[in-house]
């Protein structure tokens, strides 16, 4: 039986891109997977009595070396904020290629801590910093000098020790540019500097808790239990600086949906599963309600959203169980049928991540055609003509086509830079001031007046012809003949619309890096944990793929 891939104009809307969750795709669970093998050391720890001071860990495979340099430093509590505009963090970070002499070491401790503000050169590949969650930094030290594992409910609820606030990569601050690295076989895949520096930051703030817990008191204090480590990840906090990146990456963002899609198709192409397969997906199933039940916010929103996933899942797991046979042909295609019929986009994104549990092969192969050479897209054709153009437009955004931006409603909000705060920010553009200084992010819009302008030009006019007159929608010409070959590179939604909910747009993205537990402060910024649940650098040669759904209670 042949499937087709799944509509971009149902896959592309916000609502269900803001539904999806992690997979095997993610990228820090296939970071893993991929750097399971190697050595792992803990290369330097030279921290003072408080706990401030210097560490190197360290990755290593044959001649090749990736070192996370640390740098731990004493702040006052009106210093930490989450914030871009932040001087100052707890912790500061940089992914160094090779190992660092102890020279390598003293220029970046009075750089790295500076962050945007310092310079790093090409053998450093990734820059970041994290904030304490100081309640549960203090509670966890306090509770293991005293010879005590700490509150496990405490612990459960925040679900990290430490929050980054930014990772950054791609030649930012001096740091190596991509070309230098590109073609390393081990980090092919998206992200995946960025995923190995979050890990090993994860790994030095049990070993800081467990340092200053002892340094506190040496007689009576105890090591932060491994099980208990395991279970801790690292926050971050993400705002609207995430969305234009969605926006900007077109062949990228095509890249990590269409993988999912063809994952998807394939699942429902299969026309015998094996009970083995079928098993691991009924019991992945299972085991995931702890990450549902144990998922903890206080936004309303998303409280309604894990009630309706909950009680959905819960349907399904029903459903295969009991009214279900998976000894019937293309048993996932009967599923995915049915979870379209009787459950929410929430958990239909859900269980189309669990699906892919039992099937290495389908997804192995997509991983590594996840990452994008972009610049390659970017030339228009500009001898071709705006007929073509026309025909494009109507194919690929026929319901973008349908929006009246004529109506308030649909062009109440706008896009643009803060100058105090250095954020992307979102406004109403008949309250606030500033829409001349509107960020190019209105695509539905600027696609709809591109359309107005060339659907009565004689069909021969070639695009040269038309941009000389038409500058002002190069962008969206660029993104037109993009999405003739790259169907899902483009948001199928109005992204200035009044009922917008921007957390979609990063929901989408942190789903693609693997985040657990999505937390609303808003409809703008959210907090996340990653690595949850995932094993420790020293149990790593023993990978379990499905530590995602080991989660403890």
């Amino acid at each position: 039986m042949k499937i087709e891939l799944r509509n971009p104009n149902v896959v592309m809307k916000l609502s269900r891109l803001g539904s999806f969750h992690q997979s095997k795709l993610s990228f820090l669970r296939s970071f893993l997977n991929e750097f399971k093998d190697w050595e792992y050391k803990r290369d330097l720890f030279d921290l003072d009595d408080e706990g401030f001071g210097s560490a190197v860990y360290s990755f290593k495979k044959k001649d090749r070396i990736y070192s996370l340099v640390c740098f731990a430093n004493k702040i006052s509590d009106d210093e930490r904020s989450d914030r871009v505009i932040a001087t100052k963090w707890d912790a500061a970070f940089t992914l160094y290629d090779g190992s660092p002499a102890r020279e390598d070491i003293e220029r970046l401790k009075n750089e790295v801590p500076k962050q945007e503000v310092g310079r790093l050169s090409y053998k450093e590949l990734t820059l970041s910093r994290a904030n304490k969650s100081v309640r549960v930094f203090d509670h966890v030290v306090n509770n293991l000098s005293e010879g005590k594992q700490p509150d496990l409910d405490l612990l459960s609820s925040v679900g990290y020790l430490y929050r980054t606030t930014a990772v950054y990569g791609s030649g930012k601050f001096g740091l190596a540019d991509r070309f230098r690295i590109k073609n390393r076989e081990e980090i092919n895949g998206p992200f995946r500097l960025e995923m190995m520096l979050v890990y090993l930051v994860r790994q030095f703030t049990f070993d800081q808790v467990n340092h200053v817990a002892k340094c506190k008191n040496p007689t009576k204090a105890v090591s932060l239990d491994k099980r208990i480590c395991k279970n801790l990840g690292i926050g971050n906090s993400t705002g609207l600086g995430m969305a234009p990146f969605i926006v900007n990456h077109p062949t990228l963002l095509n890249n990590w949906i269409l993988a999912r899609e063809i994952a998807l198709k394939k699942i429902r192409e299969i026309k015998q599963v094996k009970s083995q397969d079928s098993l691991l997906f009924k019991n992945s199933l299972k085991k995931s309600l702890v990450n549902i039940t144990s998922w903890n916010t206080e936004s309303t929103y998303q409280q309604k959203k894990i009630k309706d996933l909950l009680k959905d899942v819960q349907k399904v797991i029903k459903f295969t169980e009991n009214d279900f046979n998976f000894n019937e042909e293309y048993p996932f295609n009967k599923i995915y049928l049915w979870l379209e019929q009787n459950s929410c986009e929430e958990c239909t994104e859900y269980v189309v991540s669990i699906m892919m549990e039992p099937f290495d092969d389908i997804i192995k192969p997509l991983i590594h055609q996840m990452s994008s050479d972009e610049d390659r897209y970017f030339n228009i054709p500009t001898s071709r003509k705006v007929n073509e153009l026309k025909n494009i437009l109507e194919d690929k955004y026929s319901e973008v086509l349908n929006i009246d931006f004529d109506k308030k409603e649909n062009n109440q909000k706008f896009w643009f830079i803060s100058k105090n705060k250095e954020e992307p920010r979102l406004a109403d553009r008949y309250i606030e001031q500033g829409s001349e200084l509107e960020q190019p992010l209105a695509i539905a819009r600027d696609i709809k007046r591109l359309y107005e302008r060339i659907k009565s030009l004689n069909k021969d006019v070639s695009i040269a012809e038309f941009l000389i007159n038409n500058s002002d929608l190069r962008h969206v010409v660029r993104r037109a003949f993009i999405i003739e070959k790259f169907p899902y590179s483009e948001i199928q939604d109005n992204t200035i619309s009044e009922k917008i909910i921007p957390i979609d747009m990063l929901r989408l993205k942190l789903s693609f890096f693997g985040a657990l537990k999505f937390d609303p402060r808003s409809d703008k910024w959210l907090r996340i944990c990653m690595f949850q649940g995932a094993p420790l650098p020293t149990d790593l040669k023993n990978y379990d793929d499905q530590w995602v759904y080991n989660l403890d209670q």
